[in-house]
C-alpha cells in the first residue's frame, strides 16, 4: 500500500502528464484516472499526500493541485475524519499560511490557501471560527503576506451567505450567518485597521520610492476592500458606518489604484433595503452620508467633463460609470435620502440629467435606469423591476426595496418641465444605432451611439425599448411637452428633406423618430378614458399640435421609395389619434393610397425592387392603422373596398399587396363583430375559392410525383398558389376571437363558439393537403433522385436560414421573403433571382404557411377535426416523415403536431393521435439516437439536411448540423411536454393531492385504462406503438448533452411518475421505478444538466418516496451505484421518515446521490462554488497611479489624514 510520500510523488507525475499535451492520449487518460482514484481512496493517504504537495519545493502547478485536493477532501470527505483528526487538520491548515506561502507568492496560490481555510471553517462550524478569530487578528499584524491572506480569508467566509450554494442546508447557512454576524464587532474593525494601516504605509513607501513594498501594501488594501465588499452585501449598514468603513472607502475614492474597488462598496450598500426596526434612523443617516460622498465625487467628474472632455481617459469614465451606477442604486432603492432638503434633491436630479445627456453611452445608460424607476407607475412596478433587473444589478431590488409612492411623488414634484424636455430631446436622438460602416466618430457627432461592441448592456433592441418606455412615461404624465417635442423634431427633419442629398445616417435618423412618434401618440391616445387629458384646454392644444403635424405630413410629396416608406410609417403612427378624431381618417387613408399608386410596380424590371418593397410596406401600414384606429375606420370600409377593386381592375394592385390590404380589412372587421368578419371573409375568399377548388390545376400539378416540377415552370401560377395559401394564413390569424382559442379540447366554451373561418375549412384544406403531400414527396426516394437539377438544388437550405442557424444576425433578410414591421411575411420580389432561388423560396413559403394554416385551423377545435377525414391529414403529414430533413421535421412538430395534440377532441384521439404520433416518435427516436451517437462517439453529427456547396467551410457545416440536431431534440421533448399539460390530463392527481407519502393499497389503485379517456399521457402509455419510442426518447435524452432538451422533458417525466403512482400497471411502474430512475441519475452525471439539476433531484425523490414501498427497483438502482452501502441507504430511509417537507427530502436525496456516486454527478458539482475568490476585479494598474491628494505632516494619522 502506498504511503503519503509515494502517493505525492505519483500524483505529481500524474499532474505533469495531464498538463503535457505532448503526452499520448492514453497516458493523459490514465493519469486522470489515477488522480480520481486518489481522491476517492484512503482519506489519510489523500490528506498526507496533499499536504506534501503544497510545500514550497514543488512547482506552482503541482502546489495548486495539492490545494484543490485538500479542498476536495474538506468539502466531500470531512465527515470521515474523527473529531480529533478534524481539529488537528484545522490547526495544521492555519500553520500552512506561514509555512507554505512566501512573500512573492502567486495570487492563485494565496487565494487557494484562503479558500481552504474558509472551507474548513464552513465544515467545522462557527465554534472553530470563534477560536480562530483572535489568531487571525494577531496573524494580520505578523507580516505583509499574512495580512493579505487574512483579508482573503475574511473575504471568502461570507461567500456562502451571498452566493447560493446547495451544499449548505438552510440551518447550516443560518448558523454560519449568525456566527459571522456575532463576529462583526471584531471583523469590521479588523478590516478598517487593514485598510488604514496599509493604505498609509503604501503612500509612505511610494513617497520614498520603495515600489516593491508599496505594491505589497497596496495589494493588502485591495484584498481588504474586496473583503469589505463581501460584507457590504449583508452586514447591517449602521455597523458598517459605526466601524468607519463608509468613511474609509469614501476616503479611497480619489486614488486611482483603489477607487473602483471602493466604489463597488458603495454600489453594494446603496442597494440595501431600509430596515423597518429601530435601526432605520441610523440606516438613513449612513445612507445620507453615502449620498453626500457620491454626489461630491460625481460633481467633480461632471465639472471636469464640462471644462475639458479631452483630458479624461477611459479609466476616468470607467470610474464615473461605477459612481453613476451607485447613485442610481441609491436613488432607486433609498429615495428617502434625496428628500433631506429640496436643494439636495435638485442637485441629484440635475446630475442624473447630466449623465443622461452625457456623450458616453455607458453613463447615459445608467441614468436611464434611474429615470425609469422614478417615472414608472405603481401598476407597472413588478413588471418593470423584472425588466430592469435583468441586465443591471444596481437596481435589482427595485421591485422589493424600491421607493414608496409618497417618496416618488415628492421627488417628481422637483422635476421641472425643462428636465422633461431635455430628457425627450436626448431620447429622440439616441434611438439610433451606430452604423459600423461609418467608421470612427467624427467631430460633428454629439453622442457615442449604441454599438454591438458594448458589453453588459443587453442588446440594442432592449436598450431602445427602455428609451421608448421612458418616452411613453413622460408622454403619459406630460402630454403637452411630449407632443410639442416630437412635433418639433419631425418638423425639423422633414421640412427640407431631400433624398438626393441625404446621407444614410440622415435617413436612419428619420426612420428612428417614427418609433418616438408612435410611442408618444399611443401614450396620449391609448384608448382608455383617462388617456386624453380631461382638461379642455390641454385637450384642445394636443389636438391642435397633432392635427397640424398630420396635415404637414399629408402635404409632403415624397415619391422616392425609401422616403415613401418612412412617410407611411409616420402616418400609421397616428392610428390611436384617429380613435379620438375620426374626421382625419379619410385624408390619411387617401394619402396612403396616393403613396401606393405613386410608386411603380413593373414586375419585369429588377431595378424596381425597392419600389415594390415600398409598396408592400405601405400596404402593411393599412394593417397597423386598422389595428390602432379600431372602429374609426368602419365607415370607410366601403370606400377602401371600392378603391381596392378599382386598382385591381386596372391591374395596378399586385397579389401580395391585395393580400395585405385584405388582412387590413379583416382587422377592421374584427372590431365590428363576428357577422361583419364573416361577410368580409366571404367577400375576400369567394374569388379565391373558385380557383383553389378547381380540379384541373390539382390534377395537372398534384396528381403525380413530378407534377410540382411542371408547376414550377409556370411561374405566375406558382406564385398565385403561394399567395392563396398565405392569405388563408392571414385570414386565420386575423379572424375570430382570441379568447375563444384559449380553451383546449372538449371545453364547453368552445362548443358554443363558431369561428368565422370554420365554414371555409372544408374547401380550403383538401387542396392544401394535396399540395403539402406533393412538397413532402420531393425528399422521398426515388423521386428525389429523378428531379431536375434546379429543383434538386432548390431543396438545399438558403443562406438566410444558414446564417440564422449560425447566429449571424447581421445578415440581411432574404429580399424574397422578408418581414414587414408588424410581423407579416411579405413577398418583396422574385424577379431577378435565379430560378433555383425562386423555387427554394416558394417551397419554404408553402411549407411555412401551409403548416401554419393547419396548426391555426386545429385551434378552432371540433369543427376542424370533423370537417376533414383524419386519414387524409395523417397521410399528408407522416407519409414521408422518414425522408424529412431535421429542420422540416422540427417545423412539422412545432407548427402542426403540437396544436393537433392540444385541441384534438377526446373521442378522436384513437383515430388521430395514435396514427400521427407513432410514425413521428418512431422515426425521431431512431434518427436522434443515430445522430447523437455519432456526435458523442465520433465527433460528427449525421443529419439529413443539405446545405449546398460549402467547400472549405466544413466547420460551419458541423456547427449547423449540431444546431439542427439540438433543435429537433428540443422540439420532440417539447411535444412530449405538451402531452403532460394539466389541461390534457384532468383526472391525473397532483402530488399535493396524493399527500406526503402515497400509502395506497394495490386494490385502491385504478387501471391504466381508467385514465385513458381524460389523460393524454395515460392514453399514450396504453398504446404501445407510439408509447415505446416515446419512452425510449425519454430515457435516452438524459444521456445526450443538451440541458435545454432535458428541461423540456421533465414535465413528461413528472406525468409518467404521477401515472405510475396512481395506477396498478406493473409495466409502467417498473419502467418508472427502474429505467427512468436510473436515467435521471445518469442525467445528473452530465454537467450540461446543471441548470435543471434541482428538478432532476426532485424526480428522483418522487420516484423513491412514492414507489419504493411498491417496487424493489428504486433501492436496487441506488445500491447499484459504486460508493453506497446498505447502511447508507438505511440512514437515508431514516432521514426521509423524519420529515414530510419535499424540500428537505430533496436535499437528503441530493446528498445521498453525491455520496453514492463518489461525487461524480457533474450536474450537482457544477452548482458548488468554485475555489476562487469571486468579485475580485483583476485590473493591471501601475502604482504610479496612486496620485491622490498629498498627505501633509500635520500630526493627523490614518485615513482621517486624507479627508
Amino acid at each position: 500500500m502506498e504511503d503519503g510520500n509515494t502517493t505525492a510523488t505519483n500524483v505529481a507525475r500524474a499532474i505533469a502528464a495531464t498538463m503535457d499535451w505532448s503526452s499520448p492520449p492514453d497516458a493523459r487518460k490514465a493519469a486522470v484516472a489515477y488522480l480520481e482514484s486518489v481522491k476517492s481512496g484512503d482519506i489519510h493517504i489523500l490528506a498526507n499526500a496533499s499536504l506534501l504537495l503544497v510545500q514550497k519545493d514543488w512547482s506552482s502547478e503541482i502546489r495548486l493541485h495539492g490545494f484543490k485536493l485538500l479542498q476536495h477532501l474538506v468539502r466531500f470527505r470531512w465527515d470521515e475524519f474523527s473529531i480529533s483528526e478534524r481539529k488537528e487538520f484545522a490547526n495544521f491548515t492555519i500553520k500552512l499560511i506561514t509555512e507554505v506561502v512566501g512573500p512573492h507568492e502567486e495570487w492563485a496560490l494565496k487565494s487557494q490557501i484562503a479558500a481552504l481555510v474558509a472551507e474548513v471553517v464552513r465544515r467545522e462550524g462557527v465554534t472553530l471560527w470563534h477560536e480562530l478569530l483572535p489568531s487571525m487578528v494577531s496573524l494580520s499584524n505578523k507580516g505583509l503576506i499574512e495580512a493579505e491572506l487574512v483579508a482573503m480569508i475574511l473575504r471568502w467566509l461570507p461567500e456562502d451567505i451571498t452566493v447560493h450554494n446547495e451544499d449548505l442546508e438552510g440551518d447550516r447557512r443560518r448558523v454560519l450567518l449568525r456566527g459571522l454576524t456575532e463576529s462583526l464587532t471584531e471583523i469590521l474593525p479588523l478590516l478598517y485597521s487593514l485598510l488604514e494601516k496599509h493604505f498609509v504605509a503604501a503612500l509612505s513607501e511610494y513617497s520614498r520610492q520603495k515600489m516593491d513594498l508599496a505594491k505589497q501594501h497596496a495589494a493588502i488594501v485591495t484584498s481588504a476592500l474586496n473583503a469589505v465588499n463581501a460584507y457590504a452585501e449583508w452586514a447591517p449598514v449602521p455597523d458598517l458606518a459605526k466601524h468607519g468603513l463608509i468613511h474609509g472607502c469614501g476616503s479611497l475614492l480619489p486614488y486611482n489604484e483603489f477607487r473602483l474597488h471602493a466604489c463597488e462598496f458603495f454600489k453594494f450598500v446603496c442597494q440595501r433595503k431600509r430596515p423597518l426596526d429601530a435601526t432605520a434612523h441610523e440606516f438613513d443617516s449612513a445612507m445620507t452620508t453615502i449620498f453626500q460622498i457620491l454626489i461630491n465625487v460625481s460633481r467633480d467628474f461632471l465639472n471636469k467633463c464640462n471644462s475639458n472632455t479631452g483630458a479624461l481617459d477611459e479609466s476616468e469614465y470607467e470610474f464615473a460609470e461605477c459612481i453613476c451606477e451607485s447613485m442610481v442604486a441609491l436613488g432607486s432603492s433609498n429615495m428617502q435620502c434625496l428628500l433631506v432638503d429640496g436643494n439636495i434633491t435638485s442637485q441629484f436630479l440635475q446630475q442624473m440629467l447630466e449623465y443622461y445627456q452625457h456623450y458616453k453611452i455607458a453613463l447615459h445608460f445608467q441614468s436611464l435606469l434611474f429615470w425609469l424607476v422614478l417615472l414608472r407607475e405603481p401598476s407597472a412596478k413588478a413588471k418593470s423591476s423584472a425588466q430592469i433587473s435583468g441586465d443591471n444589478s444596481s437596481v435589482c431590488n427595485v421591485g422589493f426595496g424600491g421607493p414608496t409612492e409618497k417618496e416618488k411623488k415628492r421627488v417628481l414634484a422637483s422635476i421641472t418641465d425643462e428636465i422633461f424636455s431635455s430628457i425627450l430631446d436626448i431620447s429622440f436622438q439616441r434611438m439610433l444605432k451606430k452604423n459600423n460602416t461609418t467608421g470612427p466618430k467624427t467631430s460633428g457627432e454629439s453622442f457615442e451611439l449604441w454599438s454591438n461592441e458594448l458589453e453588459g448592456k443587453s442588446d440594442f433592441s432592449q436598450y431602445r425599448s427602455r428609451l421608448l418606455e421612458l418616452i411613453r412615461l413622460i408622454a403619459s404624465q406630460k402630454p403637452f411637452i411630449a407632443a410639442t417635442k416630437v412635433s418639433q423634431r419631425i418638423d425639423t427633419l422633414t421640412r427640407n428633406a431631400n433624398y438626393i442629398s441625404m446621407s444614410p445616417q440622415e435617413l436612419a435618423i428619420m426612420e428612428s423618430i417614427q418609433l418616438g412618434l408612435e410611442t408618444v401618440v399611443s401614450a396620449i391616445f391609448d384608448g382608455s378614458p383617462e388617456s386624453v387629458s380631461s382638461d379642455p384646454e390641454t385637450k384642445f392644444q394636443l389636438h391642435r399640435i397633432f392635427e397640424a403635424l398630420l396635415q404637414q405630413l399629408l402635404s409632403l410629396k415624397w415619391t422616392e421609395p425609401t422616403l415613401a416608406v418612412i412617410l407611411g410609417h409616420y402616418l400609421d403612427a397616428f392610428g390611436p389619434y384617429l380613435r379620438h378624431y375620426p374626421d382625419s381618417v379619410a385624408s390619411l387613408v387617401n394619402k396612403l393610397f396616393e403613396l401606393l399608386t405613386s410608386l411603380p410596380f413593373n414586375l419585369q424590371d429588377p431595378s424596381l425592387n425597392n419600389a415594390r418593397h415600398a409598396r408592400l410596406q405601405i400596404c402593411s401600414s393599412f394593417i397597423r392603422v386598422s389595428r390602432a384606429a379600431d372602429k374609426s375606420l368602419l365607415p370607410h370600409m366601403k370606400g377602401i373596398a371600392d378603391t381596392m377593386s378599382y386598382l385591381q381592375g386596372e391591374g395596378r394592385l399586385l397579389r401580395g399587396e391585395h393580400n395585405l390590404l385584405g388582412e387590413a380589412f379583416l382587422v377592421m372587421a374584427s372590431s365590428a363583430g363576428i357577422q361583419q368578419q364573416q361577410e368580409v371573409l366571404a367577400w375576400l375568399l369567394e374569388p379565391l375559392s373558385k380557383m383553389w377548388t378547381q380540379l384541373e390545376w390539382q390534377n395537372a400539378y398534384l396528381s403525380d410525383p413530378f407534377g410540382l416540377a411542371r408547376l414550377c415552370s409556370d411561374v405566375q401560377f406558382m406564385w398565385s398558389i403561394y399567395h392563396t395559401v398565405t392569405f388563408f394564413e392571414k385570414a386565420l390569424k386575423r379572424s375570430g376571437s382570441k379568447k375563444a382559442n384559449m380553451n383546449l379540447q372538449g371545453s364547453p366554451a368552445q362548443s358554443t363558439y363558431v369561428h368565422p373561418v370554420s365554414h371555409h375549412l372544408s374547401w380550403m384544406l383538401p387542396p392544401l393537403l394535396r399540395l403539402l403531400r406533393s412538397v413532402h414527396s420531393l425528399w422521398s426516394e426515388p423521386i428525389a433522385q429523378a428531379l431536375t437539377g434546379e429543383l434538386k438544388a432548390a431543396k438545399s437550405m438558403s443562406s438566410v436560414e444558414q446564417s440564422s442557424l449560425l447566429g449571424e444576425t447581421n445578415i440581411k433578410l432574404s429580399k424574397v421573403h422578408s418581414a414587414s414591421s408588424d410581423g407579416s411575411s411579405v413577398d418583396t420580389s422574385r424577379e431577378g433571382d435565379s430560378k433555383e432561388t425562386d423555387i427554394r423560396n416558394w417551397l419554404k413559403g408553402i411549407r411555412d404557411s401551409g403548416y401554419n394554416v393547419i396548426g391555426m385551423s386545429a385551434t378552432i377545435g371540433d369543427s376542424f377535426f370533423r370537417c376533414i377525414q383524419g386519414s387524409s391529414m395523417i397521410l399528408t403529414l407522416v407519409e414521408n416523415v422518414q425522408s424529412m430533413e431535421f429542420r422540416h421535421l422540427r417545423q412539422l412538430i412545432h407548427l402542426v403536431l403540437v396544436p393537433l395534440v392540444k385541441y384534438c377532441p377526446v373521442d378522436l384521439w384513437e383515430e388521430w393521435l395514435v396514427n400521427l404520433l407513432y410514425p413521428v416518435f418512431l422515426h425521431c427516436q431512431q434518427a436522434l439516437t443515430h445522430s447523437w451517437s455519432s456526435l458523442l462517439h465520433e465527433g460528427c453529427t449525421k443529419v439529413p439536411d443539405t446545405f449546398g456547396n460549402h467547400s472549405g467551410l466544413e466547420l460551419k457545416v458541423e456547427m449547423m448540423e449540431e444546431k439542427l440536431l439540438r433543435d429537433l431534440t428540443r422540439e420532440v421533448c417539447s411535444l412530449l411536454s405538451v402531452l403532460a399539460l394539466p389541461s390534457l390530463n384532468s383526472n391525473l392527481p397532483s402530488l399535493e393531492q396524493l399527500g406526503p407519502i402515497n400509502r395506497a393499497e394495490a386494490p385502491l389503485l385504478k387501471d391504466l385504462e381508467s385514465f385513458a379517456s381524460n389523460s393524454v399521457t395515460g392514453f399514450l402509455v396504453m398504446h404501445k406503438g407510439p408509447a415505446l419510442p416515446a419512452l425510449r426518447i425519454t430515457i435516452e435524452v438524459f444521456t445526450w448533452t443538451d440541458g435545454e432538451a432535458v428541461t423540456k422533458i421533465v414535465p413528461f417525466c413528472g406525468a409518467l411518475i404521477l401515472l405510475a403512482i396512481s395506477t396498478n400497471d406493473l409495466e409502467l411502474r417498473e419502467f418508472v421505478a427502474k429505467d427512468l430512475f436510473f436515467a435521471v441519475i445518469q442525467g445528473l452525471a452530465l454537467e450540461s444538466n446543471a441548470i435543471i439539476s434541482a428538478d432532476l433531484v426532485g424526480l428522483c425523490r418522487e420516484i423513491y418516496v412514492y414507489l419504493s414501498d411498491r417496487s424493489p427497483a428504486p433501492r436496487q438502482v441506488l445500491l447499484s451505484l459504486p460508493h453506497i452501502t446498505k447502511d447508507d441507504l438505511l440512514s437515508f430511509d431514516d432521514a426521509l421518515s423524519k420529515t414530510s417537507s419535499p424540500k428537505e427530502q430533496k436535499q437528503h436525496m441530493r446528498s445521498l446521490l453525491v455520496l453514492a456516486t463518489g461525487n461524480k454527478l457533474k450536474a450537482l458539482a457544477a452548482q458548488k462554488s468554485t475555489n476562487v475568490i469571486t468579485n475580485v476585479t483583476a485590473r493591471t494598474r501601475s502604482l504610479a497611479t496612486i496620485s491622490g491628494p498629498s498627505v501633509e505632516d500635520d500630526g493627523v494619522i490614518g485615513l482621517a489624514a486624507i479627508t
